[in-house]
């Protein structure tokens, strides 16, 4: 990796947000070591993690299952509902994508019916949060990147057959269950998930993939448009 990114006399002098945007993903290009694990659209999705976090563990620790990204595209592009275990996550994917893709996202985590089972259960809101999700909005993605204790209790749903997303971006970020939570996730073979092994994880990395994913159909799109019209 150069030395220059501790040089203040290497300052670039780019302005626009797109501009920065694409210097990055070339600079992630250039220094991401090849062979990589990860090809075509779920190297993308990594990418942009990467792009997130300015951490290329991320080659090393995420994880697919092999229908997470179709699985996950075909949710987006029918205008799909995604629920958040954070406002973070939620606040993570922009309207702007997501008005674009008629999707919407719910965070459940200051709802006051929510509290109140959470109350009433004696758990985590993110845990009463899953509950509620499950039986009031089904949605077809899941967006973990804060709380084991949804992910876990997700997961419990999914084997009693209460509920089957379409895809779960699972990545709980701690100490407490978050590498065990996330294991079990990758153990399970009827959900596509798109996950990091180990403790590492957050609302801005699990918010990413998403918008990766939401790129993807949206180029598509454009391409087809773009055919359609020449």
């Amino acid at each position: 990796m150069s030395s220059s990114i501790n040089d203040p006399n290497t300052i670039r002098d780019i302005r626009l947000g797109e501009d920065i945007e694409a210097e990055s993903m070339r600079i992630i290009e250039s220094e991401a070591p090849e062979p990589r694990a990860y090809q075509g659209a779920e190297w993308l999705v990594v990418r942009r993690m990467i792009h997130t976090t300015a951490d290329f563990e991320m080659l090393k620790l995420v994880r697919f299952h092999p229908l997470a990204v179709e699985a996950g595209m075909a949710a987006l592009a029918r205008g799909c509902t995604l629920f958040t275990d954070t406002e973070m996550a939620r606040a993570g994917i922009p309207d702007r994508r997501l008005n674009a893709l008629s999707c919407n996202v719910r965070c459940l985590m200051r709802d006051a019916e929510v509290l109140a089972l959470s109350r009433a259960q004696g758990c985590t809101r993110a845990r009463a949060a899953i509950d509620f999700a499950v039986d009031a909005i089904r949605p077809e993605i899941y967006v973990l990147g804060n709380a084991p204790t949804a992910l876990l209790r997700l997961l419990e749903h999914i084997e009693a057959g209460r509920a089957k997303p379409a895809l779960i971006v699972g990545m709980p970020v701690g100490f407490v269950n978050a590498a065990e939570s996330k294991a079990r996730l990758l153990a399970q073979n009827s959900v596509p998930f798109i996950a990091i092994e180990g403790r590492k994880g957050g609302s801005a990395l699990a918010a990413s993939a998403i918008n990766a994913l939401a790129d993807l159909v949206l180029a598509g799109r454009a391409a087809h448009t773009k055919e359609n019209a020449s």
